[in-house]
């Protein structure tokens, strides 16, 4: 019997019909024992397995006197070179044992198969062969993942546990602005102050040019504090509040991070107002403290002395502490104006320097034309006509008018200013 009539039969597995009239030649033996499954990297592989094994046993058994080892498909040559006196080495009958090497081939084989009937019946099937079904047991079935799930909601269509009202504590922002270089360098600032007025004093002297201001600046301590008010509240404190109301909502967004916090999520009427109080909080507490550190300095260094006007009134120290803790409140309400317009320009811009240079100029632009007297009655319709109003609490009998029109000018500023704030922010699309 030829080395090419009969080939060894590999073992199929489980699940893989058996293939009747199976092909006598060697080439095609392997293509039907893959019949399923296209893929002619491990034909390849299988032949060259073949050869390799082959020519091991070529070199590790001599050869009969008259057998040969032939290439496949010479059959006139193996009979013709004596082949009937023993068979080929390359195959065997069904009845033989499998020779060395062969055993481990053919697990090798059986193994492969496997993993390629595995790989293969979720691929496409190959257009003129047949995919044979490969049976699974029940264990090997995965469980079927849920694609909903339910999650319950509030009648107003939000998540239960959902409360707006808790998003964005005024604590949680509180401490994310002290944190924050800009806060530490104001407030530090603001506290310097009185000191660096205190020392220009000392260090100037008096002169014929500047001797009434410096004798009403430092005859008390109550002198010294009102004058450094006075100094500060027209330009320093403009600044210091458009910085923590501008700065607030446009550094959200130069930094990116305004959208994460709207997607908390974090209402934006609420993320407005928990800014605009904390602001707010930053900008009391810069005003309290420039007061009370010149307060304290000006009493410490100047004494507790009557507070005396430039017009010649004095008032005693508990009236003098009352009429300048009522000038430091009256400040704080006239830069409402400021901080409505700081925040406008803030949810409108991602630049924070935009939004506070725009409302420091917007300041000193009102100063200016409040200066121009050609202007007549239109100069109360500007932010800045009331600003030193204040004034009038350092006299025996105060007048209320200029202040009432002051706060009233302030605070409807500020309301317009606020409800375009407001209006702005909710319909802006934001994308950093």
């Amino acid at each position: 019997m030829s080395h090419h009539d009969r080939a060894p039969e590999r073992e199929q597995p489980s699940g893989v019909g058996e293939h009747e009239d199976a092909p006598e030649s060697e080439a095609t033996r392997d293509i039907a024992g893959f019949e399923a499954v296209e893929d002619d990297a491990l034909l390849a592989r299988y032949a060259y397995e073949d050869e390799l094994l082959l020519n091991d046993r070529a070199e590790d058994e001599p050869l009969p006197a008259g057998d040969e080892i032939l290439p496949p498909g010479d059959d006139d040559a193996a009979t013709a070179g004596g082949g009937d006196s023993a068979r080929d080495r390359d195959t065997y009958d069904e009845t033989d044992e499998p020779r060395d090497g062969e055993e481990a081939l053919l697990a090798r084989y059986a193994h492969d198969d496997e993993l390629l009937l595995d790989d293969g019946v979720d691929d496409e099937a190959t257009p003129g062969h047949e995919t044979l079904p490969v049976e699974r047991a029940e264990d090997d079935v995965a469980p079927a993942v849920p694609t909903r799930v339910h999650v319950a909601h509030q009648p107003n269509g939000s998540v239960e546990g959902y409360r707006a009202t808790n998003t964005l504590p005024w604590g949680v922002e509180m401490q994310r602005q002290l944190r924050r270089r800009r806060t530490g360098i104001t407030l530090t600032f603001l506290a310097l102050l009185p000191v660096l007025v205190w020392a220009a004093f000392a260090l100037g002297g008096n002169d014929d040019d500047g001797s009434r201001l410096v004798d009403f600046a430092t005859s008390s301590g109550l002198n010294f504090a009102t004058f450094t008010l006075f100094a500060s509240a027209n330009f320093l404190l403009v600044v210091v509040v458009a910085l923590f109301f501008g700065d607030t909502v446009a550094s959200e967004a130069s930094w990116s991070s305004l959208r994460y916090l709207l997607a908390a999520p974090i209402p934006r009427a609420r993320l407005l107002r928990q800014k605009a109080l904390v602001a707010a909080s930053l900008s009391g507490i810069g005003l309290l403290l420039l007061a009370l550190v010149a307060l304290g300095i000006g009493i410490v260094v100047h004494g507790g002395g009557q507070l005396v006007s430039p017009g010649g009134q004095a008032l005693d120290l508990l009236p003098g502490v009352v009429s300048f803790a009522g000038a430091v409140l009256y400040v704080a309400v006239n830069l409402t104006w400021v901080a409505g317009l700081a925040t406008w320009l803030g949810v409108a811009t991602d630049a924070p320097l935009g939004a506070v240079g725009g409302a420091v100029v917007v300041s000193i632009v009102s100063t200016i034309l409040d200066q121009i007297t050609a202007l007549g009655a239109l100069r109360s319709f500007l932010p800045t006509h009331y600003a030193t109003a204040w004034r009038d609490l350092l006299s025996d009998e105060v007048d209320w008018a200029n202040m009432i029109n002051g706060t009233a000018t302030s605070l409807a500023y500020a309301t317009a200013f606020g409800v375009l704030a407001v209006l702005h922010f909710s319909r802006r699309d934001v994308t950093s």
